[in-house]
């Protein structure tokens, strides 16, 4: 391909509305332009690179077993409407009606479809397993569609469903989905991490989540250096502390706190650890009859996860101020368990504690020297409900927790028999009998891994692309090509050689300055750059520089070809 053959559109300035680097330098690199909010056209430099990424996908799905269909973006109704999901799965989901005004939707995903494919075609246990997947776009209505293409509208995903006579086999496949994830990202080119994770709306039981680690991910990942062990921060166990406590030292005091309604505030105040204090959220969770006014307490230093106090209560919500009042007298910043007759959920943490201090149910005052089982009842429940923090033990005891933080790019689920159950997705089994089918679920957002790659990749002077994803591998610059027939003539040979031997390069044949198409390759993100100069010919040298090497490196002309390829390969 030749520069002026092709299009390229760079900017000097990324627009206004563009917040993370990733949508900045593909805005200014010209890999996307904007149409509407969370709407973005994939320019020819773009498209390049996402069509490397969807190619490296589909050709390891395609080795682990999986044969790729391609459903309809649009989807009836009536499917979501039997598996219970039409009403629920959110504002999310674009609902749309045809001529008939039929109501049909613009999939955010698949899994009613691909059911509805399953206990149409599979009939005998013979059939099994299956894994079938598709690259495809889907459309989600984002209440503040942000940061490119990192969470956009509209994007390219690839989801591939699984079918099974049973458990095992679901999960004999699912190992097999994540060796292969473990392989497409390696071949990317990306530094990630596989983390247990949260089912979340998906359903179903076991849950991988695989992240691109960069500094700007919106999720935080739990991760043991000394073994393989890491997950979501939202899943990651909070390792119940050895031992009890010390036992009561002190008795019971009440204190003014005129004005210190934060744990940090009380412990500076009162001049104690922050690790002493103990922190009470009031909670309303949902039960059969009206909502449940639950206490759940934190160490001061220690942040809930409200997922996992999902996991203990069921659906909950944060109670309100006045709610808050009508149970405990006083409002939020001085409340605390001791003199509460109601349900209350304490961390680990909270129940090995002793000579703690708490709210004491009055504006402007806590308690100190609170214990259990002197002070206030032993908690009814006691449960991990907090985050981790780095320093925490390791679930798997073989070491202390780090935190990092993650883009996540994929997603795996062992969904069970949710879908089937609700579809009627069955099988006759050896038997003769019929057997709902097992299921499994595997995603991974394409256009996203472009995204996540330039969030991890990249300086001060653009992009820095994988070779395996980059738009074009190697550059070819020529000084002076309008002017010089040598040059020329070194170039488009050399170009032609590097096609020759499968090396995806480009010519820069524009009538630019140096300093400006240099700019551009950098900008753009181009792994290797080789300059072909009038003075490096008279010595039958040719400069190369990689894209985030400090130095340029003198190749002889004829061996340039051979030293790429070593390159690559390296």
């Amino acid at each position: 391909m030749r520069a002026s053959q092709f299009f390229i559109s760079t900017l000097k300035e990324a627009p206004a509305e563009a917040e993370l680097i990733s949508h900045k330098l593909m805005l200014r690199a010209g890999l996307i332009k904007r149409l509407g909010s969370g709407l973005y056209t994939w320019m020819p430099l773009g498209l390049r690179v996402l069509r490397k990424v969807e190619n490296i996908v589909r050709e390891e799905m395609n080795k682990s077993g999986a044969v790729e269909l391609l459903m309809p973006a649009v989807q009836p109704a009536e499917l979501w409407q039997e598996s219970g999901r039409w009403d629920v799965f959110g504002p999310q989901m674009l609902k749309i009606k045809d001529r008939h005004q039929r109501d049909f939707c613009f999939g955010p995903t698949h899994e009613e479809v691909i059911t509805d494919i399953a206990r149409r075609e599979i009939k005998s246990y013979r059939q099994l397993p299956l894994n079938l997947y598709q690259i495809q776009t889907k459309f989600r209505d984002e209440i503040r569609p942000r940061f490119g293409v990192m969470r956009g509208r509209e994007f390219l995903m690839k989801d591939g469903y699984s079918f099974h006579i049973s458990y095992a086999d679901l999960e004999r496949e699912y190992r097999n989905m994540y060796d292969t994830y473990c392989r497409i990202f390696t071949r990317l080119g990306l530094q990630f991490r596989a983390v247990a994770a949260d089912t979340g709306a998906i359903g179903g039981t076991g849950s991988h989540e695989f992240h691109v680690l960069a500094d700007s991910g919106e999720d935080a990942i739990a991760f043991c250096p000394a073994s393989d062990y890491a997950a979501n921060v939202e899943l990651a166990e909070a390792v119940a502390p050895a031992g009890v406590g010390a036992g009561a030292m002190v008795a019971m005091e009440k204190k003014a706190t005129p004005g210190k309604t934060k744990c940090e505030d009380v412990a500076a105040f009162l001049g104690l650890p922050l690790t002493q204090t103990v922190k009470a959220i009031a909670v309303m969770a949902e039960k059969e009859g009206g909502n449940e006014f639950v206490l759940l307490l934190l160490r001061g230093d220690h942040d809930l996860n409200e997922i996992k106090a999902q996991k203990v209560l069921g659906e909950l919500r944060f109670a309100r101020d006045d709610e808050i009042v009508d149970a405990l007298g006083c409002k939020a910043g001085y409340i605390g368990a001791v003199g509460f007759s109601g349900r209350v959920v304490a961390d680990r943490s909270v129940a090995v504690m002793s000579d703690c201090v708490c709210g004491a149910n009055e504006e402007g005052y806590h308690l100190t020297g609170v214990n259990f089982g002197r002070d206030l009842p032993q908690p009814g429940t006691v449960a991990d409900i907090r985050n981790v923090v780095e320093g925490d033990p390791s679930p798997d005891g073989r070491g202390a927790l780090e935190l990092c933080r993650g883009i996540e790019v994929g997603h795996i689920f062992q969904l069970r028999t949710k879908y089937a159950e609700a579809l009627k997705c069955t099988f006759l089994d050896e038997q003769g009998k019929d057997q709902v089918m097992e299921m499994g679920c595997y995603g991974i957002g394409v256009s996203r891994i472009v995204g996540a790659a330039i969030e991890q990749g990249h300086d001060e002077r653009g992009i820095i692309f994988p070779d395996t994803i980059a738009p074009f591998t190697v550059a070819v610059v020529p000084m002076n090509y309008a002017k010089s027939e040598a040059v020329r003539t070194a170039a488009a040979a050399l170009h032609a050689e590097l096609l020759a031997a499968g090396i995806d390069a480009i010519l820069d044949d524009r009538d630019e300055r140096p300093g400006s198409m240099f700019a551009d390759w950098e900008l753009i993100g181009i792994p290797h750059r080789v300059v072909v100069g009038e003075r490096g010919l008279k010595e039958g040298k040719l400069e190369y520089k990689g894209r985030s090497d400090a130095e340029a490196t003198m190749v002889t002309a004829t061996e340039m070809t051979t030293f790429l390829k070593q390159k690559l390969c390296g």
